[in-house]
């Protein structure tokens, strides 16, 4: 008990440190082209740069001393309380700005997450008790008076605060390179980069600090002691040469990412795998440092991703040689360290080191609090992608979240469940409303760009085909493998499928009574256009009172950015994310087109049109869904002569 009792709070200081980091460097990694463009114009044309002109050197102030700070100050009161949060932080980061002679990026980094946290409190108070037609009014003004009052905190308290730390940070670095000490670094920083503690020191610290350093010396060598590529490389190259089966496999595809795309979190599981190879990436990082300092080379800007290609784009101009035996160094000598570890293990302990890497991945990404896409991928073999751990959430996803993906999410629940796992979860959402928490997204085509950056630690499939996606028989060929562990327990449970743990069936009207009724299913439909289909799909909803006429034209803007062909002669028009507030409450219309009509050059017998409040239409979808996935019903669909029939075949009996 009294272990328990000590390992909490360490684990949980992490988290929070790791949090912490996360936020920090969530302020900073969206505006680092801002800091490259500053870097690109500061290295052309100063004084020193490589095309001296004084005119474009003046924009060399104004956008380390003011864009910079307030970009990252808008991103963190953005991050806090939305545009509302990011305006007001902004502001009152002037404070900051003109009350130091100093580049103010962590006072941007406290100004902007502060004022935009006391605007959200303040706005909770009388959220509510505004009366109509005031709102604007109200909501301008206590914006204004709280980034004034921010502001002036900000330039008598706040900003004297972070120059003195400044100051003091900053000698305490000028210390340690006066003294030959500065390499000593590495022993916190490589072990911190594999547990993800370095987001706080590396945005929290040293790019501000560094940024302070290149603007007064044109370059700093803060930019690169988190960032040199070198010591990861390294280690990558000794598994490449010692190391025994998918460990040895997958390091030339780890060392191509992490070199040159710069993702260095692909070989933190090769160092927890064997945590001893930790002291190749110390040795490492302490000869890169060692280089730079006596060679006095460095950055102009900060390097993200810690890529080869953007070290080499942010280096100084007097210090090309300088860096590049800085990374060369590292990585010689952290992949001489590696290999005299792995040549040294014991056979025993490198001959499962498939399972290794497998084990460390899934100890990485419980470390890192979620999902690694690229460690993951290369976790797998046989052609088939395996992850680090069994899968447990699959989301599908389209614009509104209501008809396209609840369809495909239906189709895919039963193959999974059939396939012999019904614990895994598959829903569906709006992209809007994706977050990083899903192990599988599925969407369609023309959707997937934007959902993975809402999504990057989930496996992406693009579909054309909501209903009879070949896809699907991927994504369960993925479950299979990734849940193999898991498979036992999932047969054992099987005999009880309808116990505790089995899914709920659908309700047998196929969900509220009303959502699907006789009225509003048609069996010989007039249109013969596509747009004249959604059309009457949607009178029939607007007759019913379900919608409002705002969200005809929401189908139709829909289907402009993205077709809701579902397959098998079906379409499901519904309005896009955006017009949810247009729908009075839930409704399913029906309409058969027995001559088809050409939806986008397929052909489309049934259009089923779709608006819901709180999913209670996707019971009735759910029976849609599997009549359309069983030829024989879908034949009935077409020869059923009374609309009696196709409600009985839909499971809806209360019309």
């Amino acid at each position: 008990m009294a272990t328990e009792t000590v390992a909490k709070p360490r684990t949980s200081a992490r988290v929070h440190v790791q949090k912490f980091g996360t936020f920090l460097s969530g302020m900073i990694m969206p505006n680092i082209g801002a800091f490259i463009a500053w870097g690109i114009v500061t290295a052309l044309f100063i004084p020193a740069g490589f095309t001296p002109n004084a005119d474009l050197a003046k924009l060399v102030g104004p956008m380390i001393v003011y864009l910079l700070p307030l970009l990252i100050a808008y991103t963190g009161g953005r991050m806090v309380h939305g545009v509302r949060g990011g305006v007001v932080g902004a502001a009152a980061t002037m404070g900051v700005i003109v009350g130091t002679d100093i580049p103010m990026f962590i006072g941007a980094m406290l100004m902007g997450p502060l004022t935009a946290w006391i605007m959200k409190k303040l706005d909770k108070i009388w959220e509510g008790r505004v009366k109509p037609g005031f709102e604007m009014l109200i909501d301008n003004f206590t914006a204004g008076i709280v980034a004034a009052a921010l502001g002036i905190f900000g330039l008598l308290v706040i900003g004297p605060a972070v120059k003195a730390f400044s100051d003091g940070a900053s000698a305490v670095v000028e210390f340690l390179v006066h003294n030959g000490l500065l390499p000593l670094t590495s022993i916190f920083i490589e072990p911190a980069k594999v547990l993800f503690l370095n987001n706080a020191v590396n945005h929290g610290i040293l790019t501000p600090l560094g940024t302070e350093q290149s603007l007064a010396q044109g370059k700093s060598i803060l930019f690169l002691l988190e960032a040199n590529p070198g010591p990861g490389v390294g280690i990558l190259l000794a598994y490449m040469f010692f190391g025994k089966g998918l460990a040895k496999a997958s390091a030339p595809g780890a060392a191509l990412i992490q070199f040159v795309g710069g993702i260095h979190e692909i070989y933190f599981p090769y160092v927890l795998m064997k945590p001893i190879i930790i002291l190749a990436a110390i040795g490492g990082g302490m000869t890169g440092i060692f280089t730079l300092v006596v060679t006095g080379a460095g950055l102009r800007s900060p390097a993200a991703p810690g890529s080869i290609i953007a070290v080499f784009a942010a280096t100084a101009s007097d210090s090309y040689v300088g860096v590049a035996l800085s990374v060369l160094l590292a990585a010689t000598v952290s992949f001489l360290i590696a290999s005299v570890i792995l040549k040294s293990s014991k056979t025993t302990d490198v001959e499962s080191e498939e399972e290794g890497l497998g084990a460390a991945t899934s100890r990485m990404e419980a470390l890192k609090g979620k999902k690694s896409s690229v460690s993951s991928a290369l976790v797998g073999g046989g052609g088939v992608a395996v992850m680090a751990g069994p899968i447990r959430n699959i989301v599908f996803a389209c614009d509104a979240g209501m008809g396209s993906s609840a369809m495909g999410a239906s189709v895919l629940r039963n193959k999974i469940k059939a396939a012999g796992f019904p614990d895994v979860k598959v829903t569906n959402s709006a992209i809007a409303n994706l977050t990083d928490t899903f192990d599988v997204v599925i969407s369609h085509q023309d959707l997937t760009e934007r959902a993975k950056p809402l999504t990057a630690s989930a496996v992406h499939f693009s579909v054309d085909n909501f209903m009879s996606s070949p896809r699907y028989d991927e994504v369960v060929e993925l479950v299979q493998h990734s849940n193999t562990q898991a498979a036992p327990a999932a047969e054992a449970a099987a005999p009880a499928a309808g116990g505790a743990h089995a899914a709920p069936a659908p309700a047998a009207d196929g969900g509220p009574a009303g959502i699907l009724v006789a009225e509003s299913v048609i069996l010989s439909g007039k249109a013969t256009t596509r747009d004249a289909a959604i059309d009457e799909a949607g009178q029939l909803l607007l007759d019913r009172g379900a919608v409002d006429s705002g969200y005809l034209d929401a189908m139709h803007e829909r289907e402009e950015s993205v077709s809701t062909y579902m397959g098998s002669y079906l379409a499901i028009p519904h309005g896009t994310n955006a017009a949810k507030d247009h729908i009075m409450k839930s409704a399913v219309s029906v309409i058969r087109y027995p001559n088809g009509i050409d939806w986008n050059g397929k052909e489309v017998k049934f259009v089923v049109g779709v608006a819901g409040i709180n999913n209670e239409h996707l019971h009735i979808l759910s029976s849609i869904a599997k009549v359309f996935t069983n030829k024989a019903q879908i034949a009935q669909l077409e020869a059923a002569t009374t609309v009696e029939e196709v409600l009985d075949l839909f499971g809806k009996v209360n019309s």
